[in-house]
């Protein structure tokens, strides 16, 4: 059976993300993994120089049982009726804890939520979200703090046509297929560039020899500012999530740019958004 990972905090902003999580987990008939990451406590065992098997014991009972409250509170029922698996986690770091666990179930993606009460949305999508995107080899789809979940119809993806668009596109080709999604997706061209019609079906041609979903558009538009232009995109579409590239840092100015373009999308913070690694993602040429 499919998976999804979501991991909380327990914090007011992890709420909407737990009941996103569990709703797209009964679209896509997958089950949800709810997992929090407690810290190992490395330090008072080293200068103890002994075991503390029943101290380890009444902290892993103690937050599986904070977990489970955790659910039944925000979902209620029975959780195990519900396709519902928690797990408390004990690693050196979060993000270390969410990765290994999200590798050993083969999850389709990561479900996070987006802390904020702004501070320039808690400096960009939070620090865990952040060191998820760069070392899970999944997809981190980040949920804003008061997003309700709707039934997922459209999924836009922005791209500048980098070679890891594709493989991120299969991904996303196999959350959107069970959902019978459609994926727009949408290059944005600044005013003195221009994409002809020709460039544009080849485009769309090398897509569709790669990305096996019949649902799938490609759309070109020009403006001198992209992130307005995606912004009104994604709400003429009725975007449900958008979806976006996260690339490893390189001096070019076209990755500066779109890097920046990546970074107001994230402190926007108004449509879940799904970033996908670049490094993870790179076996074909688009």
């Amino acid at each position: 059976m499919k998976s999804i990972l979501y991991a909380t905090d327990y914090s007011e902003s992890s709420v909407a993300a737990l009941k996103y999580a569990h709703n797209l987990s009964l679209s896509l008939n997958a089950k949800l993994w709810v997992v929090h990451v407690f810290e190992t406590p490395s330090i008072m065992q080293t200068k103890a120089r002994i075991p503390f098997p029943k101290f380890e014991k009444d902290t892993f009972k103690k937050h599986t049982e904070k977990l489970e409250a955790f659910c039944k509170n925000h979902l209620g029922g029975d959780l195990e009726k519900m396709n519902i698996e928690v797990e408390a986690i004990q690693d050196k770091t979060a993000i270390d804890g969410i990765v290994s666990k999200a590798v050993d179930i083969q999850s389709l993606f990561i479900v996070t939520g987006m802390n904020s009460k702004n501070k320039l949305q808690r400096l960009i999508m939070g620090s865990t979200a952040r060191g998820l995107v760069e070392k899970a080899p999944y997809p981190i789809l980040t949920i804003p703090e008061d997003k309700a979940y709707n039934p997922i119809k459209t999924i836009v993806y922005a791209t500048d046509f980098q070679q890891e668009d594709l493989d991120a596109l299969c991904k996303l080709a196999a959350i959107a297929k069970p959902l019978d999604a459609k994926i727009k997706i949408v290059h944005i061209c600044t005013m003195e560039k221009t994409i002809c019609d020709i460039e544009k079906t080849q485009r769309m041609e090398t897509i569709g020899k790669h990305v096996k979903y019949d649902n799938v558009e490609l759309d070109v538009l020009h403006s001198d500012d992209i992130f307005t232009e995606l912004i009104t995109y994604s709400d003429k579409t009725n975007a449900d999530i958008i979806g976006m590239l996260e690339r490893e840092s390189t001096s070019y100015t076209s990755d500066l740019f779109y890097r920046n373009l990546l970074k107001k999308m994230k402190s926007y913070g108004k449509i879940p958004l799904m970033s996908f690694n670049a490094k993870n993602y790179g076996k074909f040429h688009l």
